[in-house]
Order: structure tokens, then sequence, then C-alpha cells
């Protein structure tokens, strides 16, 4: 049973070790136009952002380091992806107000809906965990930025 038991650990370590060797790529592009630069938000509300959204919308990722241990490595890189492929903040489209509009609408009704950050992330996450207030904060500046831009479109 001993023998078995040793042979079980060994096998299950070089596994291990081995899928080290599948790590997907962290990467960090350049920034485009980045969200913050080119509204200006608060500096509580930038704050807020910065915390609590831009490891998974953004080019700005602070990867951890679990982020570089497989198999937790696949899925930080496939959210952070996600994310990126839904908003991202380094892809601001600083030409076009009426989908920067439509895109500021579409993350206030998640933070409204505490759709966002979600609760997988915050678990790890402490300095991304909203107050009632930050919340309050961000989506009265993302619905006054919203507004402020429809009617600079029209």
């Amino acid at each position: 049973m001993k023998k078995i038991l040793k042979v079980l650990v060994i096998a299950v370590a070089a596994v291990f070790l081995l899928l080290q060797f599948t790590n997907p790529a962290r990467t960090n592009p350049p920034v485009k136009s980045d969200l913050i630069a080119s509204l200006n938000p608060p500096a509580p509300v930038a704050a807020s952002l910065v915390a609590a959204c831009y490891d998974c919308h953004s080019y700005q990722t602070k990867w951890p380091w679990y982020a570089h241990v497989a198999p937790v490595s696949w899925l930080v890189v496939k959210d952070t992806n996600d994310g990126r492929d839904a908003l991202n903040f380094s892809e601001w489209p600083t030409n076009d107000p009426d989908t920067a509009a439509d895109q500021l609408d579409g993350m206030s009704k998640k933070i409204t809906y505490n759709k966002m950050p979600p609760a997988k992330y915050t678990a790890i996450h402490v300095d991304a965990r909203l107050t009632a207030e930050q919340r309050k904060a961000l989506t009265d500046w993302l619905d006054a930025a919203a507004d402020k831009l429809k009617s600079s479109a029209k």
C-alpha cells in the first residue's frame, strides 16, 4: 500500500510539473486609448475603476503569482481575455461617442446589479470589492459621462 501511495504521489507531482510547460501567454499589449485618460473621471472613481476593473478589462493587467501556475493560469488568462473581448479600457472608442456612451451605460447597469466585478474575482482580490458608496459614485459618474457623450454626439 505504501509503495502504491508513493508511486501515486510521484505521478501526480510529475503531471503537475509537466503542466507548467502548458502555461498560456499573459500579454499586456500597448494601450491604444485609455478610458481614464480619455474621460478624466474624479480620482475616487478612477481608483475604483483601476482596483475593480482594469485587471480584466485593460492591457494594464497585473498578473498575480498564481497566473503563472497551471492549471490555474489557464482560467486566469481565459477570464482576462474574455473580459478584454467584452470591454477593453485600453482600446476606448475616443472617436465614437455613441459606442462609448453605450459602453458606459452597460458598465453602469452591470455595477448596479452587482454583475461586476464578479464574485470569483472579488473573493481573491479584496481591493476590488466595491462598497455601496463606491458603486453609487461609479454609476453616478458613468451615467453622467454617458449623458454628456450622447449630447455631444447629436
